[in-house]
């Protein structure tokens, strides 16, 4: 059974220890480049948050209301993979909490995840979900 996972960003890393540079100066420009999300040489290390089988993701969202964040985690089932980002985080959480009466109880403890995953994000805008079919 295909299941679709999210995955959230665990930490960041330099492929070689030897890529950092010693000043200080030049550290905090690599700081600051990790957190942006710009990649040259980094290594993201992603960690499952959620899992839910295939059709019970398609239920799930045909609980929420129509628009543009139910189309957005559609995209999983579409294309096979997302990302979810800071951006995403507030019409998402207004969605999963207007769907809620909607919802099994399995399908709100998904939403419970998802948004504290949403909180996270809201909190510190580098974090990111990278949201994919697993096939079997």
């Amino acid at each position: 059974m295909n299941r679709i996972v999210f995955h959230a960003l665990g930490r960041k890393f330099l492929q070689r220890e030897e890529d950092m540079p010693a000043d200080d100066g030049a550290r905090q420009v690599i700081y600051q480049t990790l957190a942006l999300g710009h990649h040259i040489g980094v290594i993201d290390c992603l960690q499952a948050r959620l899992s839910c089988p295939e059709d019970g993701y398609a239920a799930w969202l045909a609980a929420l209301p129509e628009g543009e964040a139910r189309r957005k985690l559609a995209g999983a089932l579409r294309f096979g993979e997302i990302m979810i980002d800071a951006g995403h985080a507030a019409l998402l959480a207004r969605a999963l909490d207007q769907g809620r009466p909607a919802m099994s109880e399995e399908q709100r403890g998904w939403s419970d995840a998802l948004m504290r995953e949403l909180a996270a994000m809201a909190a510190e805008p580098a974090l990111y979900l990278m949201v994919k079919r697993h096939e079997n």
